[in-house]
């Protein structure tokens, strides 16, 4: 839920706030593909740029997570900034901000164990980045809102998290670079601290199981650079506050997101020749070059659907609804998918030979691929599951109702 203050080109004094639509619009699109990808009717067809690169490099599905954390952190900015302007006190934006945080976990925790009820179950994931990015972001912008020391903090997190990985031996196995290859997919810092964790918590808590059963893509030492994406997310939300404030706002917060844009990408490929471009530990130069593209669509956003008079033109309405509507609720279309997901996969049916099978991939074998499984026929079960995911928030949407955890 993002807000500006708007003013007019003589003055300073704030208007009235206004969404920013561009955001929502963006955040919409993202979680739209978040659900596309996640979803394909079969595993073994999936066109190349809709499933997670295996190691090295990025792929359009690599796009999706970092956009989404940098777009809630922009979120975050407009948020302080509109409750800040309530009246509200670092205290309670605290509470709010922890509040928030606790709620996503337990929203993780209820889809986990939904619907066998199983403890031993994955303690990292996707709600629960989501949830610690938002808590300590959120709290250190209670802390500080300067450019320059958000700006040294994330230097640091992206350096350290690259000297971390390169010059630190990884216990048992070597110094990476002499002993071992450097970013090997078992052998770095980043798998060792999650195999460590999860050992621990297998033994005292009898839970904590890994996605990649050596690693996670959603591990704790992962943490710290997604952290810095969301971080730069904010930096752009400020920008395009005090962009606003001025006369000819709207202009140059977009050259602004051009610029920032176009920097991010080039710092990051070149950072990638030292320090590859990792989605699954989350390199720096993946954050860099992320957080560029991210920024270069905000502007392409902008451009097409903010500071539009009223009435929009009949094109502008149709172009931008569906995504304004998966944007205005995302966090419950991403639960939506996940819950049918996981009772289509625990609905079982029997065919004519007494095999059991789940009741997604019935419906998949029946009524898309009768003639045989094809990466476009797996694409369309994902462009209709979509499609499904929607109808939730687009209820919710007309009722304007608009869910916060």
């Amino acid at each position: 839920m993002a807000s500006l203050q708007t003013v007019s080109p003589a003055e300073t004094t704030v208007v009235k706030p206004v969404r920013v639509l561009s955001v929502d619009v963006l955040r919409g699109i993202t979680i739209a593909l978040m659900i596309l990808v996640n979803d394909p009717g079969d595993w073994g067809h999936v066109f190349a740029q809709l499933d997670h690169a295996t190691w090295n490099g990025w792929t359009l599905t690599d796009t999706v997570f970092p956009t989404f954390l940098f777009l809630m952190g922009a979120s975050i900015m407009f948020s302080l900034e509109a409750r800040a302007s309530r009246g509200n006190c670092k205290k309670t934006l605290a509470g709010h901000i922890f509040v928030r945080a606790v709620k996503i976990f337990a929203l993780y925790w209820l889809m986990v164990f939904f619907p066998k009820m199983h403890w031993s179950v994955r303690l990292f994931g996707v709600l629960p980045r989501i949830a610690l990015c938002y808590l300590l972001v959120g709290l250190l912008l209670l802390f500080t809102r300067r450019v320059r020391v958000l700006v040294v903090i994330t230097a640091v997190l992206l350096v350290g998290y690259w000297v971390l990985l390169r010059w630190v031996p990884v216990p048992g196995l070597g110094l990476p670079g002499r002993d071992i290859q450097f970013m090997d997919q078992n052998a770095n810092l980043a798998s060792w601290i999650d195999r460590g964790f999860s050992a621990w918590t297998l033994r005292w808590l009898h839970t904590g199981t890994l996605y990649r059963g050596t690693r996670d893509p959603e591990g704790l030492l992962s943490t710290l650079p997604s952290v810095a994406t969301t971080l730069l997310g904010s930096l752009t939300g400020m920008w395009m506050l005090r962009s606003q404030r001025v006369a000819g706002g709207m202009r140059r917060m977009r050259l602004g997101l051009v610029v920032a844009g176009v920097v991010g990408v080039a710092a990051g490929e070149l950072w990638s020749l030292w320090f590859p471009i990792n989605k699954n530990l989350w390199t720096s130069s993946y954050v860099l070059l992320m957080a560029g593209l991210a920024a270069f669509l905000l502007a392409l956003c902008s451009w097409w659907i903010d500071g539009r008079t009223q009435p929009w033109p009949r094109w502008l309405q149709v172009s931008s609804w569906p995504w304004l509507v998966f944007g205005s609720n995302a966090i419950l279309a991403y639960t939506v998918s996940v819950v049918l997901v996981k009772a289509g996969a625990f609905i079982k049916i029997a065919d004519s030979h007494d095999n059991r099978h789940n009741l997604l991939w019935v419906i998949y074998v029946n009524l898309f691929a009768r003639h045989g499984s094809t990466d476009w026929t797996s694409l369309a079960f994902a462009v209709c599951f979509v499609m499904v995911c929607f109808l939730p928030n687009w209820l919710l949407w007309r009722k304007k109702i608009f869910l916060k955890l």
